[in-house]
């Protein structure tokens, strides 16, 4: 198969274990008579989002630039494994992110020594807390990555941390009585009881739905409330000056869910950034006709820093 004119490529569905749950895992790699080892990445999606949702779009453009890629599901969402269903639990996908990583180094021609860090929104905070924490990435791209829970519940506003809080609170107790998680939705418009709530959320989420080729039901859209209860805690931008690799940070101008200004401070602390801004919200990187731009950048990024 191949993307655009450009090299030929093969995609095969795998899988590695991590805490020893089945991760599901579709590895992307050039054609090529070369026996060079080449550079990977891997790479995750962000809140509750399963990696069919755009990630191989991005992910054809890289191995058409020669990169091996795996894009993997964290345990509990998409196509991997994990009950109960829909649990995001930030230090296991954290785990999840260094078992992608190790099983991505045991691969065929992967020079293990290249191996860049891609994640968008929450896993955009993730790649920037493995690096900040001693992860040997060769280089991470961070995509409106989430970096301050304080600065995210901010955004929302108070009104809406006490519309979820109940949600969240009962969801807690439940956890605690090892009963069945209550669960919310992962997005929505402002004044409902959602995540992620803004005014482009829902014509996001249905355009990722449709450039994906996905319908609706074909993945649960939603997550356990308990989250809600430990994402404040939960700020990469603390770790981020220990971070030693190139970074590159997109941000988006109008971002609703991992403010601009925010994400900005966070990056000019990183020793090595390279930081672009783009105008639009949260869910615009991933379709034309900004995707076009945003993936430019980030191959540029890679040709100058990985190669």
């Amino acid at each position: 198969m191949a993307t655009d004119g450009h090299t030929d490529f093969t995609r095969s569905e795998t899988s590695f274990t991590s805490g020893g749950v089945r991760c599901a895992a579709t590895v992307f790699r050039p054609t090529t008579a070369d026996v060079a080892p080449l550079p990977a990445i891997v790479m995750a999606h962000g809140f509750g989002t399963p990696r069919a949702m755009r990630l191989y779009a991005y992910a054809e453009r890289f191995v058409a630039a020669g990169f091996i890629v795996c894009v993997f599901d964290y345990r509990y969402f998409g196509d991997s494994d994990g009950e109960p269903r829909q649990l995001l639990d930030i230090p296991k996908q954290l785990a999840d992110w260094r078992s992608a990583v190790d099983f991505t180094r045991t691969l065929d021609r992967v020079d293990e020594k290249r191996i860049v860090g891609w994640g968008t929104s929450f896993a955009g905070g993730h790649v920037l807390t493995l690096a900040g924490n001693g992860l040997e990435f060769a280089a991470v791209i961070a995509q409106v990555p989430h970096v301050d829970g304080i600065a995210a519940v901010r955004a929302v506003g108070l009104q809406h941390v006490l519309r979820v809080g109940p949600s969240a609170i009962s969801d807690g107790i439940r956890a605690l009585l090892r009963r069945p998680p209550l669960y919310i939705d992962s997005v929505g418009l402002p004044g409902t009881r959602a995540v992620m709530v803004s005014p482009d959320a829902i014509t996001g989420r249905d355009r990722l739905l449709r450039e994906s080729g996905l319908r609706d039901g074909d993945y649960p859209e939603t997550v356990a409330a308990r989250i809600l209860l430990k994402i404040w805690r939960y700020s990469p931008g603390r770790t981020v000056a220990a971070i030693g690799c190139p970074t590159l940070v997109q941000i988006m101008s109008e971002d609703a869910v991992t403010p601009a200004a925010v994400a900005q401070r966070a990056a000019e602390k990183i020793r090595n950034a390279t930081i672009r801004f783009y105008p639009g919200g949260h869910f615009d990187p991933y379709v034309d006709p900004l995707f076009s731009t945003v993936v430019a950048d980030q191959l540029d990024f890679l040709d100058e820093n990985v190669r």
